[in-house]
């Protein structure tokens, strides 16, 4: 019943496209996802385990991920890094070898991708290697652009510097050494306008140093501020507003509007572009979020939309070029309008899976459709944390409200998820597809 037609698939969104039962050639898969990232690894052994609960067990090595990176960072690694700069968790935690978290019933191809060639149904990788695929799963991540801002590279190598970000694995550890070294001035937290990985984290780190000062009775000699290039505090009203009203209970000071653009780390002196130009600021410390991107290859790919990001239609996660209807995309690739989190590919990786499976099987879609969930676990201080959780439309969608109480309020249970309970589930089910987020252990039922 597998009959191979990528090639009328590539032409129609309505063509069945049945898979060939003979063994794929020489550097041709089945699916070929690229990137080995939280996205990449959990929507390849869901379409794995997917197939083979149908009754159509796809064999060993029909799945191919296509990954250079000697290393897997604990989604993406953002969240653990927060909990690094805060002297909670020591950085080499975050991290497995990839060679250990890839089954060996998947092919690990330990390359990168220079080229997308939707068309003929193949990509090209950077030793020029030609693989192609009758489905493609793009899951690349995102990309930091360290170097937009001159200076920033510079300031984190230098140890005296007093600049560090929780965004580089290299830098986590010391964003912690330069928070717990602070006895006094003036301590800066600053947020890119645009779209980041993880949104809250660049005031997470702010809440952990502004708690950890408190509690060293060193709140008095510190002053901090929140220089974001956003125009509020969150892109939720709801939890917007409450951090608005802790940061003015609190005593933080907020420069809205605001995108760092220059660091002279000798003179401890940091310059931000403003509606009416551009203001210089003197800092002890300074915690820096860099912008952040697609991809190079896939801005100057066939797949990307005009921004740069893979064009996907936001229900179904299935490219929206008709003539790539074998290719798909989630997480921070992706075009979704949400945030982009490890909690949203939760959400995702099962509606990608069983759409993919359906056209497959049957050439056409699920009712499995995507709402826009995502969630941002923000830390506010040591043993408490703001939940926030939302859909399309910046509409809370909560989880635990009904166990804990409401999730704008900072609460122990919900740390304690973040801190313990969320990094369990990750390394022991997420990255093996076993966990579907509000289903928990249990594939959603789209039927």
């Amino acid at each position: 019943m597998f009959a191979l037609r990528s090639k009328a698939l590539a032409k129609s969104t309505h063509t069945v496209a049945r898979w060939a039962s003979t063994a794929a050639e020489k550097d041709s898969y089945k699916v070929v996802v690229i990137g080995a990232g939280t996205g990449g690894l959990n929507v390849a052994n869901q379409i794995y385990n997917r197939f083979k609960s149908a009754g159509k067990a796809l064999n060993a090595g029909d799945i191919a991920i296509v990954d250079a990176a000697e290393y897997h960072y604990y989604q993406n690694s953002t969240a653990h890094r927060t909990l690094v700069g805060s002297g909670l968790k020591q950085k080499e935690e975050m991290r497995r070898p990839m060679s250990d978290l890839i089954p060996s019933h998947l092919a690990h191809i330990v390359e990168n991708v220079k080229t997308f060639e939707p068309k003929s149904n193949s990509v090209t990788t950077t030793s020029g290697r030609k693989i192609g695929y009758e489905s493609l799963v793009v899951a690349a991540g995102i990309q930091v652009n360290w170097s937009a801002i001159p200076g920033l590279e510079k300031a984190l190598a230098d140890p005296s510097s007093g600049v560090s970000s929780i965004y580089s694995y290299n830098t986590a550890d010391k964003t912690w050494k330069d928070i717990d070294a602070l006895r006094s001035g003036k301590a800066i937290f600053t947020q890119p306008a645009g779209v980041i990985k993880c949104a809250g984290a660049p005031q997470k780190i702010m809440w952990m140093a502004w708690d950890r000062y408190q509690r060293t009775g060193r709140g008095d000699n510190i002053s901090i501020d929140f220089y974001t290039g956003m125009p509020t505090m969150f892109s939720v009203k709801k939890y917007s507003d409450a951090l608005n009203k802790m940061r003015e209970e609190r005593g933080v000071g907020a420069q809205f509007v605001r995108n760092l653009t220059s660091i002279d780390a000798a003179a401890h002196k940091a310059t931000f572009k403003t509606a009416d130009g551009s203001v210089d600021v003197d800092y002890t410390l300074l915690h820096v979020t860099p912008p952040m991107g697609p991809l190079e290859t896939l801005k100057s790919s066939p797949l990307a939309d005009e921004a740069g990001w893979v064009a996907v239609d936001q229900a179904t996660l299935r490219h929206t070029n008709p003539e790539y209807g074998n290719v798909w995309a989630l997480g921070d690739c992706s075009s979704l309008p949400t945030s982009k989190t490890a909690a949203a590919i939760t959400a995702q990786a099962p509606i990608l899976t069983e759409n993919l499976f359906s056209v497959v099987d049957t050439g056409k879609v699920t009712k499995a459709a995507y709402d826009g969930y995502t969630s941002c676990p923000l830390l506010t201080g040591y043993n408490q944390l703001m939940l926030a959780e939302f859909k399309y439309g910046l509409e809370p969608k909560e989880s635990f409200a009904s166990f804990f109480g409401d999730q704008a309020v900072p609460r122990l249970p919900y740390y304690l998820l973040k801190k313990d309970l969320f990094p369990y589930v990750y390394w022991n089910y997420m990255v093996k597809g076993t966990w579907f987020g509000a289903s928990g252990w249990t594939r959603p039922d789209f039927s």
